[in-house]
């Protein structure tokens, strides 16, 4: 194997194994504090991350070749993502187990496919709506928690959230293809704006600023790892790759490896219709990205 897919293959390892922790640490910090507070924290090292990424990089002539509508299309997204996405996200998994939360927030690709066709006005194709059942069968017993018959133990409020985020990704991902900036400035601009928010939301929540160390330390982790470092790691891999498509599924390794971690470290019993609804989930979003990267756009899923 050559020197630069190796190093393809270590990047791409070293973000999945951050984002398999991801859904450990949400749950965790949780613990401790309300979903805005944790995001205020996650969000602000986030900022400095991007803003350390883009020194390195001797990129501060491209963000200040910004214009006003740059700045204006980066506040509208950053009220999408980090802002929405994330508050909604840490609200289900304030109400789910982590093992529910994470898969049902994986189905964005699939519902990107067909926002796309509503507002892109793409063809959606007949296999788009055969990954659609597989990945809904796939919801249904995640959700479940091991009562297929009943869902007595199901929290529909945040199995709707946790879905409901996966619109809001969509949403945001669709008008982030169409913009031609940078990512890293794109993602600092929409950070910094999304600060904004999340910041006067929790003054006007009266939720804490300063939280137990606990969630503070669970904030920059995730900040650190799921907003930030690791997106630099996955850019690397995807550059130093031969194929895209190589690095590319491997991120599906992920939610599985999430599932040790959940247990170990949150303390989850994992639920008999747990790993085969994420892999239903999983075979739905591969079959319908297959389709879709194909005939029409690539997307990542992360």
């Amino acid at each position: 194997m050559e020197k630069t897919q190796k190093k393809a293959y270590l990047y791409a390892s070293i973000a999945i194994f951050f984002w398999a922790t991801i859904a450990s640490v949400f749950k965790l910090g949780l613990r401790y504090t309300h979903p805005s507070s944790l995001l205020l924290w996650a969000n602000g090292i986030s900022f400095f991350v991007f803003l350390g990424i883009i020194l390195y990089r001797k990129e501060i002539p491209a963000l200040r070749a910004q214009t006003v509508k740059d700045y204006l299309r980066s506040a509208l997204l950053g009220m999408f993502m980090p802002f929405g996405y994330y508050l909604i996200l840490f609200e289900a998994y304030l109400r789910l187990p982590g093992q529910v939360a994470q898969p049902l927030n994986m189905i964005w690709p699939i519902i990107l496919v067909f926002l796309s066709g509503l507002i892109l006005k793409q063809h959606i194709r007949g296999k788009s709506y055969i990954a659609l059942v597989i990945s809904f069968a796939g919801i249904l017993l995640v959700s479940s928690q091991g009562d297929l018959t009943e869902f007595r133990h199901t929290n529909f409020t945040g199995v709707s959230l946790a879905a409901g985020s996966s619109v809001i990704w969509a949403f945001f991902w669709i008008f982030h293809m169409k913009d031609p900036r940078r990512e890293e400035i794109k993602l600092f601009t929409n950070f910094f704006f999304s600060f904004i928010y999340i910041f006067l939301f929790v003054l006007i929540s009266g939720k804490e600023i300063f939280p137990p160390k606990e969630a503070i330390l669970a904030g920059i982790y995730a900040g650190l790892f799921e907003m930030g470092f690791t997106f630099f790691f996955w850019m690397k891999a995807l550059n130093l790759a031969r194929t895209t498509a190589a690095i590319s599924n491997l991120v599906y390794l992920a939610p599985f490896l999430s599932l040790i971690f959940i247990h170990y470290l949150v303390g989850e019993k994992i639920f008999i219709t747990t790993l085969p609804g994420l892999i239903l989930i999983t075979l739905g979003i591969i079959f319908q990205n297959y389709s879709f990267n194909k005939n029409t756009v690539k997307a990542k899923n992360a």
